[in-house]
């Protein structure tokens, strides 16, 4: 297994960096800096699932998370990744060090956790806050667990996760995931959407609440984007934990996202920069 040749830290972070929440008995989730990672599973229970890795350099921290939860010599027994982004899988290296735990992953994402392709350059041109315009320093260089990895059943089950389904939410990344149980109705949402303005920093510090499309400097492909925000809304979550931003749920969820759906071009698509239409390749997500 190989680190990708820029996993640095990055010097941001949130109010909720390093706290972690119980929204119901099996879901947990915890913010790393400004990522969420997702843990499913009851309280020291042997039977759970981690979904996502955090920040690069942030192993340790969310070993000593999962093992507050579920105790120590207690590993997942799987690891769901939404997508491969730097802050999504920042510390997986470091965790499948520590734990003989296999990775799913959709395939579109596999040149990236291969060490084959790396992601293209984030668009710090893009409109938007300072996030934006740091996001030129994010590692896009690819990792390798070729080893662990192992592609997610194409009938849209989950291993270790009997009760929730997977989504292919497209856009930000070519293969993105979205994680849905009907019983309840709660949403894992990767970065489909989020429930941070992630493009201003003084949102992403404070954490102010709304629904709100994909982050602009990472997003590839805005149709695909648009296309993945409706797949969910039809799915009609009442609970959702984003990659970034808190968790949200009843009224406040749904009528974020109607309206995010129905002004999507207007209020998620930037009116510039190289992935947008007619300035770039907007189908190379």
């Amino acid at each position: 297994m190989k680190k990708g040749k820029d996993q640095y830290s990055i010097p941001v972070t949130s109010i909720r960096s390093g706290k972690g929440e119980a929204v119901c008995n099996d879901v947990f989730y915890y913010t790393n800096q400004i990522v969420n990672i997702i843990m499913v599973g009851e309280p020291h229970s042997e039977d759970w699932v981690l979904i996502d890795a955090g920040m690069p350099n942030s192993g340790q921290e969310i070993q000593n998370a999962a093992e507050k939860r579920f105790g120590k010599n207690n590993p997942p027994k799987a690891i769901i990744l939404t997508h491969s982004h730097f802050d999504h899988v920042g510390s997986i290296i470091h965790l499948l060090n520590v734990w003989n735990t296999p990775v799913y992953a959709h395939p579109l994402e596999f040149l990236y956790l291969t060490g084959e392709k790396r992601y293209p350059k984030p668009d710090d041109s893009v409109e938007g806050g300072l996030l934006a315009k740091l996001s030129s320093i994010y590692p896009i260089e690819p990792i390798n667990i070729k080893c662990r990895l192992k592609e997610l059943p194409e009938d849209g089950s989950i291993p270790e996760l009997p009760e929730w389904k997977w989504y292919h939410v497209p856009g930000h990344s070519p293969g993105q995931i979205a994680l849905f149980r009907e019983k309840d109705r709660f949403l894992i949402a990767g970065d489909a959407f989020i429930t941070v303005k992630q493009d201003s920093l003084y949102r992403v510090l404070i954490q102010k609440k709304g629904i709100y499309g994909p982050p602009v400097y990472l997003t590839t492909n805005w149709e695909r984007a648009q296309q993945s925000v409706e797949k969910l809304q039809q799915l009609d979550p009442d609970k959702v934990i984003a990659g970034h931003g808190e968790y949200m749920q009843g009224t406040d969820l749904r009528e974020g996202l109607f309206e995010l759906v129905k002004n999507f071009e207007k209020d998620a698509v930037p009116s510039h920069g190289k992935f947008v239409k007619n300035e770039g390749n907007r189908n190379s997500g």
